[in-house]
């Protein structure tokens, strides 16, 4: 006989005593389509052109030296040195997560490579099948990524961390079976490292999506034409009740005492967030309404308790939680909003923004302000993978998503 999980009771409890509330939030938030329902479209040149060397400051030149592989900037790297604060933000975390966490260099550039090919990106798929050559990994087997954790020739364990991948893509989660095989093999430091290799090349494909970044010339790899776009993986799961991972003891909310539990990881990531919330001239009023609408379309309740509330502080700025959950189409949004809130819902259903939306961003934005607006999406979405992964819980005072009305 088989044993349900704790949470799979706790859903099914829920559903009976709440059936139809579930079913008015359900049917809210399926208005935003799932992500990898169709391939991500790519642009074919830059939105933002990559800065010229002629046109670097000192401070870049030695962002360059510090970040650039061999001391070289590729495409990417020169796209994002328009904004230098933001190159301090998200470097850090890249240079670890590609060379430095616990993850022997092929699981790396597996994990890598299949959140390319989700998410549409040709200069990740590009840089990376270059890199996994150098760990030995065959031609055929970098085509099998693309096809999936399906595809014949995977070892159990390495099929497992495509799901991973695929898993965190579709659903901001993981399954209870997925985590169980992946703990089979790896300790803490291993989940931790996995889990945010796939989110912050998440992060990474979206931005670079979004800004047009175009593969290096001489780069002649590209994703696979001949290979159909397919990200089929169980239906999410209910929330974690317990987390994985007990938060450090201290002061500080509960998702940065989770990561701190990985004390050099923790390191290279908190710059990523900070440039977020504290570097970023994005007006805050603006960076709320983008993170609480991520929060919502990833099903991320920590994320969206802690941005209504002590962090966010989402009413002080004239932001009510309830439109928001909403979308676009509640009748309390100017036009910028509603791009801003379409920009949020494109990068999470399509992984990257629209024509028609970057036109409506950069009539009001400029350069670095459109830049922070995609970068503030794709971290919470990143930063929505790991909350839901780790399974970090409300504290005591958070507020629950709300319960939408039918309409």
């Amino acid at each position: 006989m088989q044993v349900m999980s704790s949470r799979t009771l706790l859903f099914v409890a829920a559903a009976a005593v709440s059936a139809s509330l579930m079913t008015v939030r359900i049917r809210a938030q399926a208005t935003i389509e799932l992500p990898g329902a169709r391939q991500p479209v790519l642009l074919s040149k830059p939105r933002i052109a990559p800065l010229p060397e002629g046109q670097w400051t000192e401070v870049q030149r030695q962002q360059v030296a510090k970040y650039g592989r061999d001391g070289r900037a590729d495409n990417a790297l020169r796209t994002l040195l328009h904004l230098p604060e933001l190159v301090d933000g998200i470097m850090p975390y890249t240079v670890y997560l590609s060379d430095e966490s616990t993850l022997t260099p092929r699981h790396r550039e597996l994990l890598i490579l299949r959140t390319a090919w989700l998410c549409g990106s040709q200069p990740l798929w590009a840089t990376h099948t270059a890199r996994a050559r150098t760990t030995g990994m065959t031609p055929a087997e970098i085509r099998r990524i693309a096809q999936g954790s399906d595809a014949a020739g995977w070892d159990p364990f390495e099929a497992t961390l495509l799901r991973l991948a695929d898993q965190l893509f579709r659903n901001s989660s993981l399954t209870d079976a997925t985590w169980r095989a992946l703990s089979a093999s790896y300790d803490m430091f291993h989940l931790m490292d996995a889990v945010e290799t796939v989110g912050h090349f998440t992060m990474l494909a979206m931005l670079y999506n979004s800004l047009g970044v175009q593969p290096d010339e001489g780069a002649a790899d590209r994703l696979p034409k001949d290979v159909a776009y397919r990200v089929v993986v169980p239906p999410r799961e209910p929330p974690l009740t317990v987390a994985h991972f007990t938060p450090v003891e201290g002061r500080g909310i509960a998702v940065n005492r989770t990561v701190a539990r990985h004390p050099k990881l923790y390191e290279r990531w908190q710059p990523r967030q900070g440039f977020v919330v504290r570097v970023s001239k994005l007006q805050p009023k603006q960076r709320e309404l983008l993170t609480l609408r991520t929060g919502w379309n990833c099903k991320s309740e920590y994320e969206w308790a802690k941005h209504v509330g002590s962090v966010g502080r989402a009413r002080e700025h004239g932001l009510d939680p309830v439109r928001i959950a909403e979308g676009a189409g509640a009748p309390v949004w100017d036009p910028f909003e509603k791009t801003l809130l379409h920009a949020a819902d494109e990068l999470y259903r399509d992984a990257v923004v629209s024509d028609a939306t970057w036109r409506g961003l950069t009539e009001r934005l400029d350069t670095g302000l459109v830049m922070s607006a995609v970068l503030t999406v794709s971290d919470f979405r990143a930063i929505s993978m790991s909350l839901n992964a780790y399974g970090v819980q409300l504290e005591e005072g958070d507020e629950h998503f709300p319960q939408l009305s039918a309409r």
